[in-house]
């Protein structure tokens, strides 16, 4: 699904892009803790941010606001909801949407909004809307799941070389979340390196043990 929206956006500038996770916090203590997860956007809209990275390119400037509440769990210190604007290096501008409040996941996608063509990305499926109607691409998200964790265990165990992320780009949608979380901690824009560097994980209150 990720490659056919590559090839229709392939001749159409991206000019804007919506993404959002909407769903419930995890039944795990660790999740609703700042510094244990870095929050919704670091553990969880990162997925979100990597299919944008995929598909609309790299963003170079970010601000974003959470609203300063957590979500009703345990002691739990995270925003329960944070939106964020996106500039991108190619023009394109862009939101992203994160709350963790709901007893389900209500929605996980990208919408995209090129020269005369509207793409929506989810779970379930590819919707194209252009100048010919609409298209939809169901998808099974069950086998999905089930597929990249394959992936990711054959790549643990050097099983294969169906690797399709190199660790560059996983430090790079790294890069982009921590930098949302920054700007929604401080109330300042954060504007990201083009080249390479990363914003030290100390920024969005996450600590890593050596």
């Amino acid at each position: 699904m990720v490659d056919q929206a590559r090839e229709l956006l392939a001749d159409r500038p991206v000019r804007m892009v919506a993404g959002s996770w909407l769903d419930k916090v995890p039944p795990v203590a660790w999740w609703a803790r700042q510094n244990r997860s870095g929050g919704p956007v670091v553990e969880q809209a990162a997925h979100v941010l990597d299919l944008t990275r995929a598909l609309v390119g790299e963003a170079t400037e970010v601000t974003a606001y959470g609203n300063g509440t957590p979500p009703p769990v345990e002691g739990a210190d995270i925003d329960s909801a944070t939106a964020a604007t996106l500039r991108f290096a190619n023009g394109a501008v862009g939101t992203l949407s994160a709350a963790c409040v709901l007893g389900w996941k209500h929605r996980a996608g990208l919408e995209i909004v090129a020269d005369g063509m509207a793409l929506s990305l989810a779970e379930d499926g590819l919707v194209v809307r252009d100048a010919d109607g609409e298209r939809r691409f169901e998808a099974d998200p069950d086998g999905a799941r089930v597929a990249v964790d394959r992936a990711f265990i054959d790549a643990v165990r050097g099983v294969g070389d169906d690797v399709r992320v190199p660790y560059a780009e996983a430090l790079g949608t790294q890069r982009l979340a921590l930098a949302i979380a920054e700007s929604a901690r401080t109330g300042r824009s954060v504007t990201l390196p083009t080249g390479p560097g990363a914003v030290p994980l100390a920024a969005a209150g996450v600590t890593v043990d050596a």
